[in-house]
């Protein structure tokens, strides 16, 4: 599965969850979860690749989402068990 078809769906499991994004030029390497004001806003660096950009959403899933109730396709559940820190 292409990593951009990867980096939309997880934007898109995100964004069903609560999560605000928000898409900016962070210059090549930034992108992340914080918290502004009580909420949530995940930043995607336009900058990034999409791989990079995947990756760093793989992580924040498991924090967001319970991903044991929720269907994801298995090549998604896949790339974020294999890039989750959790």
């Amino acid at each position: 599965m292409d990593e951009q078809v990867i980096l939309e769906e997880l934007l898109s499991l995100l964004e069903s969850s609560g999560i605000a994004i928000r898409r900016d030029a962070l210059g090549g390497s930034g992108g992340g979860l914080c918290a502004i004001k009580g909420e949530q806003i995940l930043f995607v660096d336009t900058q990034a690749s999409a791989g990079e950009m995947a990756m760093i959403c793989a992580e924040v899933v498991p924090n967001i989402v319970d991903i044991e109730t929720v269907y994801i396709r298995p090549e998604v559940r896949q790339f974020i068990e294999n890039y989750s820190t959790s």
